[in-house]
């Protein structure tokens, strides 16, 4: 019960990945707030509509959780907005596509970053924790998508990689406030992808299997936990080794 009585946002609840984040907090004793664009605007269901893209969206559902819970212990980010045509091979990305997925989503996580660490510096306290990815610190291995139709947005990886530097800048520019800021770097998480990609995978990442939520939520939990008081501005790799082959 490590996150007894603590209120957490996670924004993108309702994916994959936020499920399992909110159902850890839960068991872990932590009141868990599902801010996500498709979720409603209903606190007694622990709910909020949030779009991580709208700087008033981000602050409304801020002041509305404070004003109801009377402070924020932790918020993690998880939502993941793109474009339509996501994934588009580097050689014909169109440029407009670029600028608004790295505005969708490394800008929509400084947005939330800062206005929830604002109130907690007013606090005195607080954990962030920011979602980044293998491809946020190591290239693609481009062999695992041979003989699939699956590609490899490269958004992602210059996203992902600005987060974990971001995360950095936030823990110290906070530290002093009492408010820590770290991030997670999944692996690839099985979400019944191309049996071949998901084989070539396999294949190299040392404990021989994707990733499942069920691995990443524990991680998440222990960085909001007071566990992890004295840890900020770090990325928490859980990816079965594949980052050190």
């Amino acid at each position: 019960m490590k996150l007894q009585n603590k209120i957490i946002v996670v924004t993108g609840g309702s994916g994959l990945l936020g499920r399992a984040f909110i159902k850890q907090i839960q068991a872990e004793g932590g009141t868990a707030i599902n801010a996500d664009i498709h979720a409603a605007n209903d606190l007694n269901r622990n709910e909020i509509k949030l779009d991580i893209t709208d700087e008033q969206s981000v602050k409304l559902a801020i002041d509305t959780v404070v004003t109801n819970f009377g402070r924020i212990d932790g918020w993690v980010n998880n939502a993941y907005p793109r474009t339509k045509d996501w994934g588009t091979s580097i050689e014909t990305l169109p440029l407009a596509s670029w600028k608004q997925n790295v505005d969708m989503h490394m800008n929509g996580y400084f947005c939330c970053c800062r206005e929830v660490l604002l109130q907690m510096k007013k606090q005195g306290f607080g954990s962030v924790v920011n979602m980044s990815s293998i491809y946020g610190i190591n290239g693609p291995d481009f062999t695992v998508y041979e003989g699939t139709a699956i590609g490899n947005a490269v958004e992602y990886s210059a996203i992902k990689g600005g987060i974990v530097n971001l995360t950095k800048y936030l823990a110290s520019y906070f530290g002093a406030a009492g408010a820590r800021v770290n991030c997670v770097s999944p692996g690839g998480i099985f979400d019944n992808q191309d049996e071949r990609f998901a084989a070539n995978y396999n294949k190299k990442v040392p404990l021989k299997r994707m990733g499942n939520p069920d691995d990443i939520a524990p991680s998440i939990c222990f960085l909001l936990s007071d566990d992890a008081k004295y840890i900020t501005g770090h990325n928490l790799v859980v990816d079965g080794g594949w980052s050190i082959v």
